[in-house]
């Protein structure tokens, strides 16, 4: 399967960069490098992951991020990459504003 990374999902990975790369001079590097190798094993493991409603989502395995997917005619869209950390609504307002668009 092909792996698409979405604007929506862009963006986070930006912001998870921009947190981590003003915590210490070259952790966003090694966040998104971390981040962007995960959402390529998604070429292999697509579909094996928990469902929250329409989307699969997997937690990353270095850094506090769930990548959220989804599977349509053999291609895999990562719609977000949200930080686990943040405050439970706004990860479920988050979740539901990306069901809808499905």
């Amino acid at each position: 399967m092909e792996v698409r990374i979405l604007l929506s999902a862009e963006n986070d990975l930006q912001g998870g960069y921009d947190f981590y790369e003003k915590q210490s001079l070259g952790l966003g590097d090694y966040f998104y490098d971390t981040l962007y190798f995960e959402i390529g094993l998604l070429q292999r493991t697509a579909g094996i992951h928990s469902k929250r409603g329409n989307l699969f989502r997997v937690m990353s395995k270095k850094f506090p991020y769930r990548i959220y997917y989804q599977i349509s005619d053999f291609m895999v869209y990562v719609r977000a990459v949200l930080d686990a950390r943040q405050d439970p609504s706004k990860i479920q307002q988050r979740e539901k504003k990306e069901q809808q668009r499905f």
